[in-house]
């Protein structure tokens, strides 16, 4: 697998921006005291993708969560499932923030690097996943969606997290013949993705 040196540059770029918001949630706590969490989720590590995120409090029912997670390399040897997502999310708590049922609203960007996956369906727009199986695709992607979750509390400072959401994705990539080759067969492709957008069976460490 040779990766261009855009995307590495993509990669680095949104790291650093990743880690910039993750800061001044750190300093926004520390400055006014307001109730903070890491979390990580058990669905991305199960594919063994790195993610983290981090939750601070905004008012007594708002939180401001931020997740990222990243896979850059091969899990299996013919299949490329490299990718960088950052996902903020605004929410409101019906009870108290970090406890029971909560509405999210979220925007999702990335960049990612697909080839080899043998997914035997299309979703009903224009993303053309079964083109994954015998192509890689190379780009980046934009949207927002919608959620739905639970908090369920567990101690004074941990938690179990659960959220479903759906929403829009729009996508640009280039397109290449094989898994772990350059040789491209087209470029700019765009589509326009509907449907789930965000999973969540969560571990969260309250401070």
């Amino acid at each position: 697998m040779c990766d261009t040196k855009t995307t590495n540059i993509y990669f680095m770029k949104i790291r650093r921006i990743a880690m910039a918001i993750a800061l001044l949630f750190l300093s926004v706590n520390q400055g006014g005291g307001q109730d903070f969490a890491v979390k990580t989720n058990l669905l991305y590590d199960a594919t063994a993708t790195v993610n983290a995120g981090v939750e601070v409090g905004l008012a007594p029912k708002w939180t401001l969560d931020l997740s990222g997670n990243i896979n850059a390399w091969n899990v299996k040897k013919d299949e490329t499932w490299k990718h960088i997502l950052v996902q903020p999310e605004v929410r409101y708590w019906f009870c108290d923030r970090f406890a029971g049922w909560f509405l999210g609203l979220h925007a999702h960007g990335g960049i990612y690097n697909l080839g080899g996956v043998d997914i035997p369906y299309d979703f009903p727009v224009d993303v053309k996943l079964t083109e994954l199986k015998d192509n890689r695709h190379e780009g980046w992607f934009i949207g927002a969606g919608i959620g739905i979750g639970y908090d369920w509390v567990l101690s004074k400072h941990w938690n179990l997290e659960f959220e479903l959401g759906g929403g829009y994705a729009y996508t640009r990539y280039d397109a290449y013949t094989c898994e772990e080759c350059d040789n491209k067969i087209g470029e700019d492709y765009d589509r326009n993705y509907f449907g789930p957008t965000k999973a969540e069976v969560g571990i969260v460490y309250l401070f």
